[in-house]
């Protein structure tokens, strides 16, 4: 018998690489994968059995004595039950992260028995254009967060002249409660390997870059040596798959800037050059890296591609809502009981990912907002749970879904607090380039802290109103034009926390 345990990076941080160990050292066969997600129940070992695998977590090392002697190895120990009929398992809609968790992440073999490299074929006997067109018909927005249409970006790109193109995936992934990107490079690089060489047949690239933040050796590491592989299998390097594309990748680590998770400012870090925002246009897509045509997507906007092309554009528009189709990966954070991630089809409520799924707080007290597509993100206030997942339902509302982060904050939070948090944080981040941002968000914490000391309350907090508007519309880039959001939101829904007597506690 088989019995599986995460070698994901959050996995490990609670125990895991100890379980196997144990385990090991007892006689048993074990395969590291990556996360299924469910990072409460973490470590988590499975065991292959007739019916399927049956769970069982948390586990810690003294407990695995216990667990062989009472049926581990043939799935009769008391547990969780059939992995995939749990109901955080059962109700997802499994496409991207469709192999993380099942497969060892650095085997070409069960890469390829697990469906991999089909959109890779698929794609290589056909035309570019055709390829642009498949993405385009299924409907993949930028999961990043801006949501532009991956298909026009990378149409724009395939139209572009010039000898050299590139693709450049930004896995620069710094908002809170987001970590599905890491966990797709630890848990199935291949897939974005895939993607990414599919990106380059469609607009003709033949060199590729991930830009990885340092904050994440693992999955530094495990891109490196999936890369490694996949040029030894023939997946990269000149004639790929006997086609005529040639195209290789390199990885390039960050230095732990939150600006580069915005395109230019990454293309700049990886010229060598400090991150910070160019002006466009020119846009990347016409004089991107060093200048030439460049197709910049993120992690999730790569990774959906071999599904797309495998299964068809119309299998994956068949799913979600209005103009946000396919599914995305839903990041669960902050004070919550049940927190990972949750691939589904777009349209899902706020409200069930974060009750249902997520359990409520961790803290067992009420829930009093969820601040939704990290740090620049409006926080939603418990009454709009009803809100689906769907970005056009979020811009209606003022929020946005970016790239999935869904942190939690109970009763106990006090938002003129996490206002001032969100000036500091662009102080903290800011590149600098532009005025409304390098100097909007240190004023916007000073106004803040007048606003909480109390002095002149009225009047600091319609220069705050003027300061907010100021950044919105001067700012180079999102970093300053999207700080306000979570000022504002917090400001719309809990007005009162921005004008008691005590908030200076």
């Amino acid at each position: 018998m088989t019995v599986y345990v995460s070698r994901d990076s959050a996995s490990v941080s609670v125990g895991a690489d100890e379980v196997a160990a144990t385990l090991e050292r007892a006689g048993v066969q074990v395969l590291r994968t990556g996360s299924r997600g469910m990072l409460w129940l973490e470590p988590l070992v499975e065991v292959d059995t007739p019916e399927g695998r049956v769970g069982y977590g948390p586990v810690n090392p003294e407990d695995v004595g216990g667990l062989i002697s009472s049926g581990l190895l043939d799935g009769s120990a008391p547990g969780l039950g059939l992995v995939e009929e749990l109901p955080w398992m059962r109700t997802q809609n499994r496409l991207t992260f469709a192999r993380v968790g099942v497969i060892d992440p650095l085997s070409p073999d069960a890469h390829l028995q697990y469906g991999g490299n089909v959109g890779l074929q698929k794609a290589l006997a056909m035309e570019p254009a055709a390829v642009v067109a498949e993405v385009s018909d299924s409907g993949l927005r930028g999961r990043g967060g801006a949501g532009f249409p991956t298909g026009i970006k990378w149409k724009t790109v395939l139209g572009a002249e010039g000898p050299l193109k590139f693709v450049c995936c930004n896995a620069d992934e710094g908002d809170s409660s987001t970590f599905a990107d890491r966990m797709l490079m630890e848990g199935d690089p291949f897939t974005l390997i895939e993607g990414m060489t599919i990106a380059a047949h469609a607009v003709g690239a033949s060199e590729g870059y991930v830009y990885i933040r340092s904050e994440y050796p693992d999955a530094v590491a495990t891109m490196r040596a999936a890369i490694e592989i996949a040029r030894a299998q023939g997946w990269l390097g000149d004639n790929i798959l006997g086609s005529d594309l040639s195209y290789d990748m390199h990885v390039r680590v960050g230095a732990g800037a939150y600006i580069c998770g915005e395109e230019t400012s990454m293309l700049e870090s990886l010229e060598g050059k400090r991150g910070m925002v160019r002006a466009k246009p020119p846009i990347p897509a016409l004089e991107g890296l060093f200048g030439k045509p460049t197709v910049v997507n993120n992690v999730l906007s790569l990774g959906a591609v071999p599904q797309i092309l495998a299964k068809g554009a119309k299998a994956y528009a068949d799913l979600g809502v209005g103009r946000s189709r396919g599914t995305t990966i839903f990041q669960l954070g902050g004070n919550i009981a049940r927190g990972g991630v949750y691939e589904t089809a777009f349209g899902i409520t706020l409200g069930e990912l974060v009750n249902d799924l997520g359990g409520g707080t961790a803290s067992g007290r009420p829930i009093r907002a969820v601040q939704v597509g990290g740090p620049l993100g409006a926080y939603v206030p418990v009454e709009q749970f009803d809100l689906p997942m769907d970005y056009e339902a979020f811009a209606e509302a003022g929020a946005m879904v970016g790239h999935g982060g869904i942190a939690v904050f109970d009763d106990t939070v006090d938002m003129s607090w996490m206002a001032r948090f969100a000036f500091e944080f662009c102080a903290a981040e800011s590149c600098g380039k532009c005025t409304p941002c390098r100097i909007g968000a240190v004023r916007g914490v000073e106004t803040m802290d007048r606003i909480r000391a109390g002095e002149d309350r009225e009047k600091n907090l319609l220069l705050l109103d003027d300061l907010c508007e100021l950044m919105t519309d001067g700012s180079l880039c999102a970093m300053g034009g999207l700080t306000p959001l979570p000022v504002q939101s917090a400001r719309r829904h809990f007005e009162e926390d921005f004008t008691g007597k005590d908030l200076a506690r």
